[in-house]
């Protein structure tokens, strides 16, 4: 089901699709992540446990490295080590096989980085383990990335621990995986990095974008099996060693990425409606920094008629067209909105640590928490549009004032007239696209980023009295069964008509009862300032017409 921002353009837009990008999977043996698992797992791949030291641990690591190295020379597999700051997926970008039938391994890049590492103390008299406890703070160590071409899934990466218990991450795209079922099923199309740009049938692609990220969910399990014991453990552990000693990985979703693609048939449309809402964003929402990376050509005005086709892949570096990302920071989440290409804008929601999901991140329960991360995409779309677009009723103004009841007690009604209540609705509506909404102390600490005179020491208690008269009048909701809120959507609206009626509009023409000063204009003035100037000029005549001084 689309989000309201979507239907709302929907009459500019070719198509939409929906698909999942950039997954990062923890692989893990449960056997020898316990402390006692480790040792009966290091009983059954030596047969015992005298030799299990510091020692023997690094050893691991030592031997193999030699068998990366040795079998990157025989193979003629080229094998980087890099160094902290380096940009690991750049490099790899650069040895991606050109052959389009290539599968298998083409890249090891080795690097450091902190994992779990396990400590041996042994008894100085009799020689016995006395205590096995991980190191803290975990130490760097020796990792591995493997750069592997798959048939279904294109350009993975296996990230391999080279200490044992050989803790390990997949990274995969999904976008990839879409890549090679719409070229299976004849759509053609261009790409640019993960985001399809040019498209001969879109609505064919997002049929096909939606039923192939549905299929992808189920393989993910099926393309780690497929790599990782044969091409990346076997350095460590031979295929014999790995049976013998029962090392099997369990597969956990670490960090998810869920894009929505609004494809519109005009790129000009793109550029208005894209700068139209960061401008109406900014003043509200808790955007750090706008960045723009600008091409070298203006997207159409027009549709462009298709003389050719497009290429089946093409991967842009520089962009064409100007791309300008902005991104919203909620904790464990990120959403981002930005443009791609002539006539795409992305919105993309990011988790950063599937734990702040709170559900079951076990590669089995990835649909769930793929939905969960839907909906957060869907829930800051919707708060988005509202601000973006925003109105207030009639009768609704004239009705904020008056006293109003939840529950059972009467609270006062919502006075525009105090800087408090101002400062609240700005505060609650910088909140808004929050996916989890927001608890009275939080309401508080925003309020008091405002510095306003009226606000000192503002608290948790006198937030939650102002939430009560908010609720009186449905501008805001409590999230049931939690002490949380959020915005309803007609209430977010009308807050950020009210705010915008007078701060851009109210004010400024009430300070054109002031004598105009005279200046030189600017030679790039905006817009709004321009209309500003023409009301000065037309509020000056009607003064003078209806003798009111000026």
């Amino acid at each position: 089901m689309s989000d309201s921002f979507t239907n709302y353009y929907s009459d500019y837009l070719d198509a939409t699709y929906d698909c999942v990008d950039r997954i990062v999977l923890n692989a893990y043996s449960t056997l020898a992540c316990s402390v006692g698992g480790f040792r009966k797992w290091w009983r059954q791949l030596k047969g015992t446990d005298d030799d299990l030291n510091n020692t023997s641990i690094k050893r691991f690591a030592k031997y193999m490295g030699r068998r990366i190295c040795a079998y990157a020379k025989k193979n003629r597999v080229p094998i980087i080590h890099c160094k902290a700051g380096q940009r690991k997926h750049e490099i790899a970008e650069q040895y991606i096989p050109k052959d389009p039938e290539f599968t298998g391994l083409f890249l090891i890049i080795g690097s450091c980085a902190p994992n779990s590492v396990y400590n041996i103390d042994r008894s100085k008299e009799s020689g016995k383990i006395t205590n096995i406890a991980k190191k803290k703070p975990m130490p760097y160590v020796k990792h591995y990335s493997f750069h592997i071409i798959d048939p279904e899934w294109g350009h993975i990466t296996i990230k391999l621990c080279g200490h044992p218990p050989f803790n390990a991450q997949i990274i995969l795209n999904g976008h990839e995986y879409v890549e090679r079922k719409a070229i299976e099923e004849g759509v053609v199309f261009t790409k640019e990095g993960n985001c399809f740009t040019d498209i001969d049938n879109a609505r064919h692609l997002g049929l096909v974008a939606e039923t192939s990220s549905e299929r992808a969910i189920g393989r993910l399990a099926g393309v780690c099996e497929r790599w990782i014991y044969s091409t990346c453990l076997c350095f460590a552990l031979t295929l014999e060693e790995q049976e013998r000693s029962g090392f099997r990985y369990q597969y956990s979703v670490y960090q998810a990425e869920y894009s929505r693609n609004l494809l519109f048939t005009r790129g000009k449309v793109l550029d208005q409606v894209f700068k139209g809402l960061v401008a109406h964003s900014w003043p509200f929402m808790d955007i750090n920094r706008v960045k723009t990376i600008f091409g070298y050509k203006k997207r159409p005005a027009h549709k462009r008629s298709r003389k050719s086709r497009p290429r089946l892949e093409m991967v842009i570096e520089r962009p064409v067209y100007d791309m300008t990302v902005f991104k919203l920071h909620f904790g464990a989440f990120t959403v981002k909105f930005y443009t791609k290409g002539e006539h795409v804008l992305r919105a993309e929601a990011v988790l950063h640590n599937a734990r702040a999901l709170n559900c079951r991140r076990s590669v089995g329960y990835f649909p769930e928490l793929i939905n969960k991360l839907k909906n957060i995409l869907d829930n800051v779309m919707e708060a988005v549009n509202c601000i973006d677009v925003s109105w207030i009723d009639d009768g609704s103004f004239d009705q904020l004032s008056t006293p109003s009841s939840v529950g059972k007690s009467r609270v006062a009604g919502v006075n525009l007239n105090k800087e408090r209540i101002r400062t609240v609705m700005g505060a609650i509506v910088n909140l808004a696209p929050n996916p989890r909404g927001f608890t009275a102390s939080e309401l508080a600490h925003a309020v008091n980023k405002y510095e306003s005179e009226q606000c000192l020491d503002y608290t948790a208690g006198k937030a939650s009295y102002d939430l009560r008269k908010f609720r009186g009048k449905n501008l805001v909701r409590k999230i049931k069964n939690s002490r949380r809120y959020k915005p309803t959507q007609k209430g977010l609206r009308a807050m950020v008509a009210i705010l915008t009626l007078r701060e851009q509009v109210i004010k400024p023409i009430l300070a054109a009862t002031e004598k105009p000063t005279r200046r030189q204009k600017p030679q790039n003035q905006h817009p709004v300032n321009h209309h500003y100037h023409n009301i000065q000029l037309e509020m000056k005549e009607l003064f003078n017409t209806i003798g009111l001084a000026a």
